[in-house]
């Protein structure tokens, strides 16, 4: 098998397909749905696939797709994964295919995601009888939130008689054209924490006679705040992040419940169990001095992500010769975000890398999570590409 013959022919198609591609895209775009709500991505998906021979599995509880394109029973898979859910954002973008759903949009790139692994299996379909190995596409509901989707598919099955997985992240930091990776830990765990703190009402005149709850928060906030700067190796990147609080019903009581919610990350995982002891500690000594008493619970959500070398430097093989090796860049430096494609990575080697779509003149270098996001859709076949050199770089011939 010339690996290198298949992967001209598949570029060649691939290029032919991007008007779908972006169809698809658009489509999604339109109709976005919240994490565990995927139906409508889920059957668009199906529909495309079913069409080209690929055996589908869905499953209960949840909204996840499994495509498979089997050359050989006796070989394992190559996978490749795209998340589908989209964000409880607004969108302000004024572009014609904007989303449809008030108040949901694709803010993150999921729709590029998903129409990039569809993609990817039209071209894969096309030159069924020419693969090496096995081919599996993995359309995951529920990225978004802390339990994330990943965990459902592989209890379910997934990863059976996998031997790589693969997945892309758009990214408006980079440039159309380009793709960035990352040896070892690529990005934090993503972990959430809530706090109630319960103090004895009182009138404001006399704050004696209670336990001021808000007083009470506050002081936690302030000493929290410090686990990072005091308490952790700052060798060791960590954030603790308060996202809300909630407290009071007058402006002359005194408050005696205040709730609060926030994120950890950590991208060692030492450091990961330790923060949440180190956490409770201060809440449990603030709270006793003032009185007060406490519920804490966390929960840990998304494990760091951690790249396999082997896999990258596939991954850095295949792209550079598609892109150059000029635009092919080493990021060096893990972010602080949380991806669940992590667990996946738990369990057999795979590479997640990021895909350019920053274009200043289509306005396409906006950060994600945010109202005006969006993509280059030019960027769409470079994943594709990338995608299918590297699935077929490491699919077993025997």
């Amino acid at each position: 098998m010339d690996k290198e013959a298949l992967k001209k022919k598949l570029f060649a198609y691939i290029d032919t397909l991007k008007d779908k591609v972006i169809t698809v895209r658009r489509d999604i775009h339109q109709h976005p749905e919240l994490s565990g709500q995927e139906v409508r991505t889920k059957s668009l998906v199906k529909g495309i696939l079913e069409i080209e021979g690929f055996k589908i599995t869905e499953f209960e509880g949840h909204n996840g797709l499994v495509a498979d394109l089997v050359v050989d029973e006796k070989k394992p898979f190559v996978a490749i994964r795209a998340d589908m859910d989209a964000l409880p954002i607004e969108e302000h973008t004024g572009k014609p295919y904007a989303s449809e759903v008030k108040g949901v949009m694709h803010a993150c790139g999921h729709d590029a995601h998903t129409a990039i692994a569809v993609g990817v299996a039209l071209a894969m379909a096309q030159f069924r009888d020419e693969l090496p190995g096995n081919i599996r596409f993995i359309f995951q509901p529920a990225e978004e939130i802390n339990e994330g989707g990943s965990e459902e598919l592989i209890r379910d099955g997934a990863l059976e008689n996998v031997k790589a997985i693969f997945g892309l992240h758009v990214y408006p930091y980079l440039s159309t054209g380009q793709i960035g990776y990352k040896y070892g830990v690529m990005m934090a765990s993503a972990d959430t924490f809530t706090i109630e703190i319960f103090g004895k009402s009182a009138h404001g005149a006399r704050p004696h006679e209670g336990v001021d709850a808000i007083l009470t928060a506050s002081m936690c906030v302030n000493s929290l705040n410090h686990i990072i700067s005091r308490r952790i190796d700052p060798l060791h990147p960590a954030v603790i992040s308060l996202g809300t609080i909630e407290g009071g019903t007058a402006p002359n009581i005194i408050c005696d419940h205040v709730k609060l919610t926030g994120t950890v990350r950590t991208v060692n995982e030492a450091v990961r169990k330790k923060i949440p002891l180190m956490m409770e500690d201060s809440v449990k000594g603030i709270t006793h001095s003032m009185g007060a008493k406490y519920k804490f619970s966390y929960e840990f959500g998304q494990p760091e992500l951690i790249n396999d070398d082997a896999m990258v430097d596939v991954l850095v093989q295949e792209a550079t010769k598609i892109l150059g090796a000029e635009n092919v860049v080493d990021l060096k430096d893990p972010v602080m975000g949380g991806e669940d494609f992590s667990r996946y990575l738990q369990i057999v080697p795979g590479a997640f890398f990021r895909l350019g779509v920053c274009n200043p003149q289509k306005g396409t270098c906006v950060s994600q999570h945010n109202p005006k996001f969006d993509v280059d859709e030019d960027a769409l076949p470079i994943g594709m590409k990338v995608l299918s050199a590297v699935a077929i770089e490491v699919m077993d011939e025997k």
